[in-house]
């Protein structure tokens, strides 16, 4: 998955146990703990650079509490998965 956009902008980059993912803009999309699978902590960017979700991962599925988060910075909807699958919202 390493490669660069049409405007030589990188799409994804690894660096100390982290990987982060770019939009075309360069403005950072993704990033989160990664040993070969997404693990742990990853928190996902708006195009506009606003946070948008923050979740744990486990084996590359969300497992634990999700939080979503709306333009304005508040939190819109919070998800509690298990291996992947939702369980509730709130």
């Amino acid at each position: 998955m390493n490669g660069k956009y049409r405007n030589g902008q990188i799409k994804m980059e690894d660096h100390d146990g982290f990987r982060s993912y770019y939009y075309e803009n360069g403005v950072l999309k993704a990033i989160g703990h990664f040993d070969g699978k997404m693990q742990g902590e990853w928190r996902f960017y708006r195009k506009s650079g606003k946070l948008w979700q923050v979740g744990h991962l486990m084996d590359d599925y969300k497992h634990g509490p999700w939080l979503r988060y709306d333009h304005n910075g508040k939190i819109e909807k919070e998800t509690y998965f298990i291996n992947g699958k939702a369980q509730k919202d709130k």
